[in-house]
């Protein structure tokens, strides 16, 4: 209560000189075209806004400075000097620690960077990056190759129509993290050209997210497993990539009736030889804001190689499961 009576009394003595015009004792001069008394203290003003004042009456930024200086010279018995190299004191304190704010905010961002491995799978003709480490949070990634590459005709179906495989995964058992690459064929259903140019993102993730369980129910019945946040397409090389961002929500296994802890999906798609390529970083809903980033990275980095003559594409020696 006493502050504020200070405060309050300072303000009103700050503010007087201009509620009382015709106080003749103070160095601020309010413009009045009927006082004829003010003439022998005519001032010129300045603007920070503009070269001429657009109003006689108008309060202006240097006014501001001196009602703040008149309040801590009322509430403080200090000298005019004192108090102005008070002001200014303060001001560069704060400016000061604002600039080592940002600095300290720009290095914690740069040593977010994890650092990352490459791999790269000749028998499909592909590769991608993903992370090893988050040097500044001290956190490593306990990798698992869960799926060694192999080849489209042996690999592990997605669903009881074997259309969409997976050729190769890794996963963090500890931390729930899991990457896989899978192979399988445009659904017919929802891709209804061949025209590749004209397929949207949006129609590609319905595509594969078509295939993609491991429960026996109909298409329909496994994209609604799955709901689809963002999509969104980019060329890289001349070859279009589509990218989508999904949620999972059913499992084979449901521990709670109305769980909101999901599977947190980001994926990427190209195709070759009538085939889509697609990678998918994922861990569970709680991780995603912490995480989400850095598995995009995985992501974006996902290309479709040069075939070398270890290359097998997915249509050859359809029988062969070795």
């Amino acid at each position: 209560m006493v502050l504020h009576s200070s405060l309050s009394l300072s303000l009103s003595l700050s503010l007087s000189p201009f509620l009382n015009p015709n106080n003749s004792n103070n160095n601020l001069i309010l413009n009045n075209n009927n006082n004829n008394n003010l003439n022998q203290y005519k001032h010129k003003h300045f603007s920070c806004c503009a070269f001429k004042p657009t109003s006689q009456n108008t309060i202006f930024r240097r006014d501001f400075v001196l009602f703040g200086l008149t309040s801590l010279s009322l509430t403080t018995p200090l000298s005019g000097t004192l108090s102005l190299s008070l002001v200014l004191s303060l001001s560069l304190s704060l400016s000061d620690a604002c600039s080592e704010f940002a600095v300290a905010l720009a290095e914690e961002e740069e040593e977010e960077e994890p650092k990352m491995a490459s791999f790269e799978d000749e028998l499909n003709a592909y590769s991608y990056l993903y992370p090893i480490e988050l040097p500044s949070k001290k956190f490593v990634f306990k990798w698992v190759e869960s799926r060694k590459p192999e080849r489209y005709s042996s690999a592990a179906p997605l669903s009881p129509d074997a259309r969409l495989r997976i050729v190769s995964e890794r996963v963090d058992i500890i931390d729930n993290f899991i990457i896989s690459v899978t192979i399988g064929p445009p659904n017919s259903s929802i891709i209804k050209t061949t025209d590749k140019s004209k397929w949207t993102a949006k129609e590609v993730a319905d595509s594969v997210l078509s295939d993609k369980s491991a429960l026996r129910v109909t298409s329909s019945q496994r994209l609604a497993e799955s709901s689809v946040l963002d999509t969104h397409s980019g060329e890289i090389d001349g070859e279009p990539y589509w990218y989508y961002e999904y949620l999972v929500r059913k499992s084979p296994i449901k521990v709670t009736p109305d769980s909101s802890v999901y599977r947190h999906y980001i994926a990427s798609t190209a195709e070759r030889d009538g085939y889509f390529y697609s990678i998918s970083a994922s861990t569970l809903s709680p991780q995603w804001e912490k995480m989400g980033a850095i598995l995009e990275k995985t992501v974006s980095s996902f290309r479709l190689l040069k075939p070398t003559e270890n290359y097998v594409p997915p249509y050859k020696d359809p029988w062969r499961f070795w």
